[in-house]
């Protein structure tokens, strides 16, 4: 707004001389079209209020109460510079619902975090770790795996399906452990891709989870929700991770993945998303496309956020301090 004449615009108008008027002739009106502006000025001012009312309507920190929340559509032509405010927005508001996201898997070293990725493929987690401490009872290193009998090893991973192929998968990992890395799993992304039944989704598994180098993590879960945040277009695995890669520091990567997957796998799921339910649904450019009445919503809710027990026997104490509840052994009632 430009500045005021101390004495009032309207009064110097209305008290001028008719000499100063043909004198200022030029000035006057511009002075007058000014003062007459001014009435708009202030009725923006007015409606300020307004917009300030609407921001408060739809809280991103709190799940929806009841009042009515519309997508944040992305922009058409979004700059790089947009797109990397907004997708570090998301992610920040995903690191305060999931401050206790975790890898979940149940592993006590890398062996078996690399053992376990691997059977994870076409099974949930659940049934990973239900399966995988009678395994590790009796194959506790790369060595005992290699030299197991096959047979035996396919009926105890039989409960996680295509059983027999990841039967091959696991026991040739394990043989190309002890003959080419003297029985350890390596650090590297380049050797751990050449495993048997390792990609770059399992490296980065591990590489983030057991060794602390960063990596992002493409399962179907994450495909899924950066797809519907409009973070990239991308289908191909590769190129998503290199897509989301260019919007995050480095450092952000393994957790970005953890915050990423927890929240499709509790809120924002495939068939059905619980948008009404959902923490972070005003900064969604997808909202709407799953349920959006808040008690209906949160009967979609999964794990810890629906009240059930977690996928992991042993979950770390943040998650069970934050209210999760331990996954039962395979069995169980």
């Amino acid at each position: 707004m430009g500045e005021q004449n101390p004495g009032g615009g309207r009064k110097t108008v209305k008290t001028a001389k008719p000499a100063a008027e043909k004198v200022s002739a030029k000035k006057v009106p511009a002075k007058a079209a000014a003062v007459k502006q001014r009435p708009a000025k202030k009725a923006a001012v007015k409606a300020a209020p307004a917009k300030d009312a609407s921001a408060k309507e739809a809280p991103v920190k709190k799940e929806s109460a009841g009042k009515a929340v519309s997508a944040k559509k992305a922009p058409a032509n979004e700059s790089h510079t947009s797109l990397v405010r907004r997708a570090r927005r998301i992610n920040r508001e995903l690191a305060e619902v999931y401050p206790y996201a975790h890898p979940e898997l149940d592993f006590e070293n890398p062996f078996q975090l690399l053992v376990a990725t691997v059977l994870s493929a076409q099974t949930t987690d659940l049934r990973v770790n239900q399966t995988t401490p009678a395994l590790f009872a009796k194959y506790p290193t790369p060595e005992d795996l290699a030299a197991a009998v096959p047979e035996e090893v396919e009926e105890i991973l039989r409960p996680t399906g295509f059983f027999r192929a990841k039967t091959k998968s696991v026991m040739g990992l394990s043989r190309a452990l002890v003959k080419e890395f003297g029985g350890e799993v390596p650090g590297r992304l380049e050797d751990l891709v050449k495993l048997p039944g390792v990609g770059r989704k399992t490296a980065f598994v591990v590489l983030g989870n057991a060794f602390g180098r960063p990596g992002i993590t493409v399962d179907t879960h994450f495909q899924r929700l950066v797809r519907r945040w409009k973070w990239t277009e991308e289908t191909d695995p590769d190129k998503i991770e290199a897509a989301v890669g260019a919007l995050f520091p480095k450092s952000e990567w393994t957790m970005l993945s953890h915050h990423v997957i927890f929240h499709g796998r509790r809120i924002c799921h495939a068939r059905k998303p619980a948008c009404g339910a959902c923490p972070i649904a005003p900064l969604c450019p997808a909202y709407g496309e799953g349920e959006t009445d808040p008690d209906k919503a949160r009967k979609l809710l999964k794990y810890e956020k629906g009240g059930f027990p977690g996928q992991r026997l042993k979950p770390p104490q943040s998650y069970l301090d934050a209210g999760g509840r331990p996954a039962p052994p395979l069995g169980a009632a």
